[in-house]
């Protein structure tokens, strides 16, 4: 292999960030992926997924820089970019705010 070859292979590829958190403990790691990777095959290459078992990269929402990424398995990436991986909710946040709000109100009326 020359020294044109080895170029032709770094610039095939592109350094990206896959992130996860959960209330506990966040990691982000840094990976070199093929130009045209897909965000889905940059989070099953990370292995976030061994890290965290109960992440289902299959059902897993994903985002780019906190913008959700509709058809992770169709959308590349561009250098630089960081992939996070979203936990389920367990509470609806609406019913947070209602259980929340109606709390005040009663709290203010004890008051």
């Amino acid at each position: 292999m020359g020294i044109h070859d080895n170029d032709a292979n770094n610039l095939a590829h592109i350094n990206i960030e896959v992130a996860y958190a959960t209330p506990d403990k966040q990691l982000i790691l840094t990976l070199s992926v093929p130009a045209d990777c897909s965000v889905y095959d940059a989070a099953v290459a990370s292995g976030m997924d061994k890290k965290f078992p109960e992440i289902d990269i299959e059902s897993c929402k994903m985002g780019i820089f906190s913008k959700m990424v509709s058809k992770p398995k169709l959308q590349t990436l561009n250098p630089n970019d960081r992939i996070e991986l979203y936990r389920p909710l367990l509470i609806d946040p609406k019913e947070t705010r209602k259980k929340r709000a109606a709390k005040a109100k009663e709290d203010k009326a004890k008051a």
